[in-house]
């Protein structure tokens, strides 16, 4: 079993631990569609683009535990890096540097405009490309533009 599958349920474990009374910005079936397909979308922006595809796709599955935990979008990514950091240090399937480009990413996926790693980026797009795809308008104009640079890069 590849290890994106298993840090996928570790992380579907940790919805299941969230409060669904709480009040959140995004619902937990939301979260719980999102770290799976953006996972599965990274895998595909990574073999296209020859970065490492699991490391991608765990990155793209974990780049929403901030707003997982705390249940708010404001702030979200730079929440995340830490719970990301001890959430992956606890599941023992990464070594530390792995870790640290995963949560890296993780605090830096909703820089949309900052270029970043190749893994912050595969992250980025495949987040802008997933949100699109389940019906979520641009919210900033950046988001739309990433979006379109994608498209346009797509073979004719």
């Amino acid at each position: 079993m590849n290890r994106v599958y298993l840090l996928q349920r570790r992380l579907l474990a940790l919805i299941d631990r969230q409060d669904p009374q709480a009040q959140r910005d995004e619902p937990l079936d939301f979260e719980r569609l999102h770290l799976a397909s953006c996972a599965r979308v990274a895998w595909l922006l990574a073999l296209e683009r020859g970065v490492d595809p699991e490391l991608a796709a765990a990155a793209a599955a974990m780049h929403d535990i901030g707003r997982i935990v705390t249940g708010r979008q404001s702030g979200h990514a730079e929440a995340g890096y830490e719970p990301a950091r001890a959430f992956l240090k606890e599941s023992g399937l990464f070594g530390d540097d792995e870790i640290e480009i995963i949560a890296t990413a993780v605090k830096n996926h909703s820089s949309k405009t900052v270029v970043g790693t190749p893994v912050e980026e595969i992250v980025k797009d495949a987040d802008v490309i997933d949100c699109y795809h389940y019906g979520f308008p641009f919210d900033r104009p950046e988001k739309e533009e990433r979006y379109n640079k994608w498209l346009g890069s797509r073979p004719k």
